[in-house]
């Protein structure tokens, strides 16, 4: 294989395996013209009714939906560590103040590398949750666009004010879809939350909120307005198919009935939990409930394989354990949950997450000739427990090859890794991050 093979429009893909929404096939092909999967199926039926053009084949190799990224903080990629062995609730001493202190450059700078990173780790499409750095959101835009990664890009609009103009702003665009946010409940009137959730609604876009992630903010919620904060959502009239709660650790069986019945979506974010968290959402409890729920990374790492793998542990040590359960959904639930419905979730499900006639042609190129798949017995959970980021050969959005081994084909990325190391440092620097030191 050449990367050179993956250029043009229109070009006619057969792998040695293509995982379809009903599992891995053999003797399969795509056909791939204007960023879309224009016609799937039998390689041989396809090769000939296309013989002008000249078959790619990859030996060897998986074509798979991407992994789609339900919950990320793309201006956040400058902290990394500084949040490690913090106390759970640290968005007021380490993300705020490091989001405060970015400016245009900066912004972008994190956004592109976030973006770089997710794409390494097989995202194609990212949900960013909205910033509040004291910039224009063109600038995450920015480095979303040039790095070649479709991206869901909220607004905070915690003022009421904007939400109608982005919204409008974008309409339209290929890569970037946009979406209101309101980091919150408390951030906000009861007011503002309902007529954004209004606006997204009538916009087909998601409205993003963080709810029931920790202990404190389950408890403040209570305190304020006297209700949990799923409970609080539902009452104002703002919990429908439109929105998209974040973590979602701490449901009671009331408001887990609340979601299903409004249609409503969560971002379960497994390593957000083990890093940081009070609790782990109960995503096979959701799943059996009927609750729509895509997986997120939360900006911890970009890496979807160790996600579906976290995604799947998770639940296996917080639930599969105690009930006796040995499968906790195998491999096809966490596949699922992390390309198809994340995409639903997203409100993307007719754009993106799978591998069928007429969506976007968003997928990755997977070397599955290595000892960690061989010998193969059940592909779909041997991805989830055994694949790695260093199999992914290619990473194609919207039909362009956008990484080749790792790296940008048509722009340099480790410059870009170069130029965070220096502004990096300095946005932390003036951030004045209030760390626990527990050392």
């Amino acid at each position: 294989m050449r990367a050179d093979q993956f250029k043009g429009a229109r070009k006619l893909l057969v792998p040695e395996l293509l995982m379809l929404p009903q599992g891995p096939k053999r003797g399969q092909a795509v056909l791939v013209d204007g960023g879309k999967f224009r016609a799937v199926g039998s390689a041989k039926k396809l090769m000939a009714a296309y013989p002008d053009l000249r078959p790619v084949r990859l030996d060897g190799q998986l074509i798979m939906p991407g992994f789609v990224d339900a919950h990320h903080h793309l201006t956040q990629s400058f902290g990394k560590a500084q949040s490690f062995g913090q106390p759970s609730e640290i968005f007021k001493t380490i993300w705020e103040p490091l989001e405060h202190a970015l400016d245009e450059e900066s912004a972008y700078v994190s956004a592109k590398l976030a973006s770089l990173e997710a794409l390494r780790g097989g995202f194609t499409t990212v949900a960013d949750a909205g910033t509040r750095a004291p910039v224009d959101v063109a600038a995450v835009a920015k480095g979303t666009e040039e790095a070649g990664i479709r991206c869901v890009l909220s607004k905070v609009v915690s003022d009421g004010k904007g939400g109608p103009e982005h919204l409008g702003r974008w309409d339209g665009h290929p890569l970037v879809h946009p979406s209101l946010a309101i980091p919150v409940p408390e951030d906000a009137s009861a007011k503002v939350i309902k007529r954004t959730a209004d606006l997204c609604r009538e916009a087909h876009a998601v409205f993003q909120i963080h709810v029931n992630e920790h202990l404190a903010s389950v408890e403040r919620s209570l305190k304020s307005v006297g209700r949990r904060p799923v409970e609080y959502l539902r009452h104002v009239g703002a919990l429908g198919p439109q929105t998209l709660g974040s973590h979602a650790t701490l449901l009671t069986p009331g408001e887990m009935r609340m979601l299903a019945d409004s249609g409503a979506a969560i971002s379960y974010n497994p390593v957000a939990s083990a890093w940081k968290g009070n609790a782990v959402a109960h995503a096979t409890m959701l799943a059996a409930m009927g609750v729509r729920f895509g997986t997120g990374t939360d900006g911890t790492r970009g890496d979807g394989f160790r996600l579906v793998d976290a995604a799947e542990t998770a639940q296996r040590l917080a639930y599969g354990i105690a009930s006796g359960d040995s499968s906790c959904g195998a491999g096809r639930l966490w596949l699922e949950h992390a390309t198809s419905l994340s995409a639903d979730a997203l409100g993307l499900g007719k754009v993106t997450g799978e591998i069928a006639v007429g969506k976007a042609a968003d997928f990755l190129v997977v070397d599955i000739n290595v000892p960690e798949l061989t010998p193969s017995w059940d592909l779909e959970w041997e991805l989830v427990r055994l694949a790695n980021r260093d199999q992914i050969t290619a990473v194609v959005v919207d039909g362009k090859l956008r990484l080749w081994e790792g790296w940008p084909p048509d722009w340099d990325g480790r410059e870009l890794v170069a130029r965070a190391a220096k502004v990096g440092p300095e946005v932390v620097r003036r951030a004045g991050l209030q760390r626990v030191e527990p050392w």
